[in-house]
């Protein structure tokens, strides 16, 4: 099982979660929620509203987020979920974890000592240059006070 940290869609409550509760697309089973341990730009961003996570560690805020086990069909659907490796990019992030409610495994035998966790997370590598200048969030809500209603993939 690899640990997946998901920031936007992919939450719970948020529109495209139900991708990880469907076990044709393998198993993800919550562990908790987290948030990054370095800043990341968290932009609403193109024609759709997209959450994306730029690729700029050291700006932005640290993202809030939630920490998913996946076994490898998952991670292979989550990869074309995402359009990885040309929409977004899977790569490793330390995650400093806030709350642990796997029942399945203790915390301390997957975290550092530090309390963090490296985690897969899809990030969006290449993007339009005025993405950068977009309001940062430390925490995404398609319905949240920015106003920006994600437009789902089955209305596109």
């Amino acid at each position: 099982m690899a640990p997946v940290f998901v920031y936007g869609t992919l939450k719970r409550g948020q529109p495209n979660h139900k991708v990880l509760l469907d076990g044709t697309n393998g198993c993800a089973a919550f562990q908790g929620r987290g948030r990054t341990v370095e800043p990341y730009p968290l932009v609403i961003a193109g024609e759709h509203n997209i959450p994306r996570l730029l690729n700029l560690p050291g700006q932005g805020q640290c993202v809030v987020g939630e920490i998913y086990a996946v076994d490898e069909q998952m991670l292979r659907f989550l990869d074309e979920f995402e359009g990885c490796p040309d929409m977004y990019q899977r790569m490793l992030v330390r995650i400093a974890v806030l709350e642990w409610e796997d029942t399945q495994g203790a915390p301390e035998e997957t975290l550092a000592s530090d309390g963090t966790l490296q985690c897969f997370v899809y990030s969006t590598g290449t993007y339009s240059p005025e993405w950068v200048h977009l309001p940062s969030h430390d925490n995404y809500d398609s319905h949240g006070k920015h106003g920006l209603r994600y437009n789902p993939r089955e209305n596109r």
